[in-house]
């Protein structure tokens, strides 16, 4: 079992590596220059590495790209294999990044949110207090405590 520090450094060579292929070696029409990769892990025995990566486009160039990347899995392995010198090069999963739809999903939920503040502001525009400005009983200057209880 490799320590943590090892399989963040591998991680951090996979997703370079990986980039840095997708963006100069790779002659596939489907992998432009629209393809991030966002995050690495490996397994902490170093036998797995999963990519996670963005695309940058509609759902056609989402599939286009996550079928450029299985076929061009074994390619991108032997590169990641010849940069890291290590005994056993890890298997590479691809899996596209749910970031940008969580982030999408966030905005959306913010925009409801602010156009409902909208709504009440517009209709506590006209509005009084109900009980006056100041709701709580206030004591007159010669009563006290006791005297307001009884």
């Amino acid at each position: 079992m490799a320590d943590n520090a090892r399989a963040k450094r591998l991680a951090d060579l996979i997703r370079e590596v990986v980039a840095q292929k997708l963006q100069r070696g790779i002659k596939d029409p489907r992998l432009g220059s629209h393809i991030t990769i966002t995050d690495t892990r490996v397994t902490g025995d170093l036998r797995e590495a999963t990519v996670f990566y963005t695309v940058y486009g509609d759902d056609e160039e989402r599939a286009a790209a996550a079928a450029g990347l299985e076929s061009a899995k074994g390619i991108l392995r032997s590169e990641v294999g010849r940069a890291a010198g290590v005994k056993f090069t890890p298997t590479l999963a691809f899996v596209a990044d749910a970031l940008p739809d969580n982030a999408r999903t966030i905005e959306d939920l913010l925009d409801k949110a602010r156009q409902s503040d909208e709504k009440v502001r517009e209709a506590s525009a006209g509005a009084a207090y109900a009980g006056g400005a100041d709701p709580y009983k206030k004591l007159a200057d010669d009563e006290t405590e006791a005297d307001a209880s009884e």
